[in-house]
């Protein structure tokens, strides 16, 4: 079946256990189902939008990531643009309910949702660049982890991205696009979050994250609310471009004791003893302590990215950025390497976010885990002499974290 903007709002959440892999030429929905352990799995092929269902913190929150994104807008001018492949960036997401006993985040990835030039959305790499002035697909990734139910989390998949494409195409004042972007992915969450003040909807003790990737040829905007987060893999680092709101940042605990709201050790810190969180969508029985109000980060895009990860903290919990994009990449460039089998080509994205999902499980992760990695390198010819460059490659990821003495957390 299609997918339109009509149906959107109608389609059920696919099965906690959900794979979905896609390309940009792709344009119906052609789901198979199979039996699994833990509810069934999932793959689709999809062109117009994507969705499926959906505490401990890890020291590298992203406390760095708003620093390393200013220090990038600082590169210097391309010969080339570098987005002029971004008609050809696939991606993969993977969801798994593991140890719980539902199913709350949800993921939204709409290809395409608007079009525009380089010129439109913050500048080109290569201003001289035939590409600069070529109107291409601007991609969205959405990701909301759930708590309490996954009332506010299927919302945000289903409506998010409709608000943000509106809210952008409102007039634009004379504040510049970074301006325009903020306030309109802004106006968005607070939108969705203004839904749920009505509790006939969902109890006030629900909520969710909300974490959003916007994919223009030229720059990526990270924005961020609640502690999922999004990895960048650029040349052989891992810079995380958003910031966890959790509550070993001084900031967000000053924000809320300094409004009048308490900070409750009850099985580790929590706003008012309940929320591990510091922002998020919903919980209106913790406001105007926890807040819907992203922070919003940009970054330039380089020939040197390779890609994007964006996961819930049920993989965080377990798994370093550093360790994720070291893992990631090592399945990537070994599944690029691959042939082709069959009429339909399998997208090295999605493999990747497959294993690193069995990966945080197996680290015994206790929350529902779920991935999606947007591989920033278009797709290149496979054949059957690509394998023989894997003769010295390890032959599982197993193999790969003993020689490279990768050691995941363990939660209690």
């Amino acid at each position: 079946m299609a997918t339109t903007l009509s149906t959107l709002n109608q389609q059920e959440p696919l099965p906690p256990t959900t794979t979905i892999e896609t390309t940009p030429k792709a344009m119906d929905i052609d789901a198979k189902t199979e039996n699994a352990d833990n509810g069934g799995s999932n793959s689709a092929t999809i062109d117009e939008a994507s969705d499926f269902n959906d505490d401990k913190h890890v020291k590298d929150n992203g406390n760095t990531a708003i620093e390393a994104v200013k220090e990038s807008d600082k590169g210097a001018v391309m010969m080339r643009c570098v987005g002029r492949t971004n008609r050809l960036v696939t991606w993969g997401a993977s969801s798994w309910q593991g140890r719980r006993q539902t199913m709350e985040d949800n993921v939204r990835i709409f290809p395409g949702l608007l079009h525009l030039t380089c010129n439109e959305f913050g500048g080109c790499t290569a201003p001289e660049c035939k590409f600069a002035a070529v109107k291409s697909p601007v991609h969205y990734f959405g990701l909301f982890d759930g708590h309490g139910g996954n009332q506010v989390s299927k919302y945000c998949a289903n409506e998010l991205h409709l608000m943000v494409a509106e809210e952008w195409g409102r007039e634009a004042g004379n504040d510049g696009w970074h301006r325009r972007w903020e306030a309109a992915l802004c106006r968005s969450y607070e939108r969705a979050d203004d839904v749920f003040k009505d509790n006939s909807l969902a109890p006030y003790s629900v909520g969710t994250t909300a974490l959003v990737a916007i994919l223009s040829p030229c720059q990526i905007i990270a924005s961020n609310c609640g502690d999922s987060r999004v990895v960048l893999s650029r040349g052989k680092q891992a810079i995380p471009l958003t910031v966890d709101h959790k509550l070993d940042r001084e900031d967000e605990v000053a924000r809320i004791t300094n409004g009048g709201g308490q900070i409750i050790n009850w099985g580790g810190l929590r706003v008012g003893g309940i929320l591990n969180m510091t922002r998020a969508i919903g919980d209106h029985d913790l406001k105007p302590w926890v807040i819907a109000e992203p922070e919003v980060t940009f970054m330039t895009r380089s020939e040197d990215d390779e890609f994007l990860i964006l996961a819930s903290d049920g993989l965080w919990d377990v798994m370093s950025s550093d360790d994720a994009v070291k893992l990631a990449r090592y399945e990537l460039r070994r599944r690029r390497r691959l042939p082709e089998k069959g009429d339909t080509p399998s997208s090295p994205a999605c493999g990747a976010a497959e294993e690193l999902v069995k990966i945080a499980y197996d680290a015994f992760s206790t929350d529902n885990i779920s991935v999606v990695i947007v591989d920033l390198k278009a797709p290149r010819i496979r054949s059957l002499q690509n394998t023989e460059k894997r003769s010295s490659l390890p032959s599982s990821l197993a193999q790969y974290k003993r020689t490279n003495m990768i050691v995941l957390k363990i939660t209690n």
